[in-house]
């Protein structure tokens, strides 16, 4: 028989992740609606989406957590559905919520998982030892998991997915709730990994974390995947800089908002706490006059920029929604 074929059509290295056509169906709701993918081996690749778009959906397809009713993947070189048991021993998979006995230590978390893994004795005390020191957690190795910090507790989560080093690390959410401290540093174990050789494939609600950590970025919204790029491609494909808009008075938004959207043509980006608009411009001067068309209404304008757009902007353009924490059916 064949092994499956991993080169990456780009000819640039061989794939981790290669799929083709994945569909998935809860009910009336098509979850993920024939999604191709391509993750070249240790490459950290993000998936973003707004609410329900179906990264989760998507990741516990490649995980093996449940099926995709039609289309077909590999991951490290094992197919997805006639493979399941070669997949499942070349991944690891971090979810939303850790996934430890709070009333154990660290250490005699990682020994039990080790244990679970085969490993035996000093073998086992060995691989929590060193994944304990890797991930800067010896000093709490004997304080149970109910005492750590949430920093602490997604550390020690990511280090239990660890015990044996997969190929493929999926990260559904890494850093929710963390505060930027703590991310910081899961952030910098993400890197590490990636220079390991592992591939990792994370979700992501943080646009700034997408931007600092992901060579490749693939948006979802509504099931199907409708861009893909590097951070840089991505900002270029909406073609037009980004005016940046602050009011005086904040209660004029929905006023400045209808008459940007009038003169530039595209939905403006609304900050109502801030009193502030962003919204794609064609032109400098199409931008100029905009603004020019706000002071003449009346509308006091603080202060006004014309730039190149975020990530958060580019997935504003491309989704028409802001990015936010994901609630999926069978998630």
């Amino acid at each position: 028989m064949n092994s499956p074929d991993t080169t990456d059509p780009r000819g640039t290295a061989a794939l981790a992740i290669s799929a083709r056509g994945l569909v998935k169906t809860f009910g009336k709701l098509q979850a993920v609606a024939g999604i191709d993918l391509d993750v070249p081996r240790g490459m950290i690749f993000a998936v973003l989406g707004p609410n329900g778009a179906g990264k989760t959906t998507l990741i516990r397809m490649l995980a093996t957590l449940i099926a995709p009713d039609e289309g077909k993947a590999t991951v490290m070189g094992h197919d997805l559905r006639d493979e399941a048991d070669a997949v499942r021993s070349s991944i690891a998979l971090t979810g939303q919520f850790a996934s430890l006995d709070e009333d154990l230590t660290g250490r005699e978390n990682l020994l039990l998982l080790a244990r679970l893994w085969g490993f035996r004795g000093r073998q086992a005390t060995g691989r929590a030892r060193d994944l304990l020191e890797a991930f800067n957690l010896s000093d709490a190795a004997n304080k149970q998991v109910k005492d750590y910090s949430g920093g602490m507790r997604r550390r020690l989560d990511i280090a239990a997915s660890l015990i044996v080093t997969p190929g493929v690390l999926f990260l559904d959410e890494p850093t929710t709730g963390l505060d930027p401290v703590a991310r910081q540093g899961v952030w910098r174990m993400i890197r590490d990994l990636a220079r390991s050789g592992v591939t990792i494939l994370l979700t992501t609600q943080y646009l700034e974390e997408a931007d600092q950590l992901a060579a490749r970025i693939a948006v979802i919204d509504r099931g199907r995947k409708i861009a893909e790029g590097t951070s840089r491609e991505l900002k270029a494909t909406i073609g037009s800089g980004f005016l940046h808009v602050a009011l005086g008075d904040a209660s004029d938004i929905d006023r400045a908002a209808d008459l940007l959207e009038a003169k530039l043509g595209h939905p403006p980006k609304r900050n109502v706490e801030g009193g502030a608009l962003s919204i794609m411009a064609d032109t400098p001067n199409a931008a100029n006059e905009a603004v020019a068309a706000l002071m003449a209404d009346g509308i006091a304008v603080t202060d006004f920029s014309m730039g190149t757009p975020s990530l958060d902007e580019v997935f504003f353009a491309l989704t028409g929604d802001p990015a936010e924490p994901e609630k999926e059916q069978a998630s």
